[in-house]
């Protein structure tokens, strides 16, 4: 039984995110999307959020998005990120992950607002 067990446990999810991210994930996706069907889009979300979680871990997926989203910081705060050469690797690298897992996963291009 305890090999069962421990064999179960080993299978788990190594780059499993947290119920909350994956959720506030697909909802920013589907509302970037706002033509397509919900059934649709909760399906291409949650893919894409998948095949993100495959390629890097939990917390390299916080700082890139956190980065990625704080771009738009006004002044000094957002400058600091702007100017950051790291930072703005991470960005790159971020995005064009999210390009990836997108095509794979049959996510057109987001909608501009």
């Amino acid at each position: 039984m305890a090999a069962h067990g421990a064999a179960r446990h080993a299978a788990a999810p190594v780059n499993d995110f947290p119920t909350v991210d994956r959720v506030l994930y697909v909802q920013e996706c589907m509302a970037a999307h706002p033509g397509a069907s919900t059934f649709e889009m909760i399906n291409k979300c949650s893919c894409a959020l998948d095949a993100l979680a495959k390629e890097i871990k939990y917390e390299d997926y916080v700082e890139m998005s956190t980065a990625s989203k704080a771009t738009t910081i006004g002044g000094e705060r957002g400058g600091y990120i702007r100017d950051s050469e790291k930072l703005q690797a991470e960005i790159k690298r971020y995005r064009a992950l999210q390009a990836k897992v997108n095509k794979g996963c049959f996510i057109g291009p987001a909608d501009a607002r």
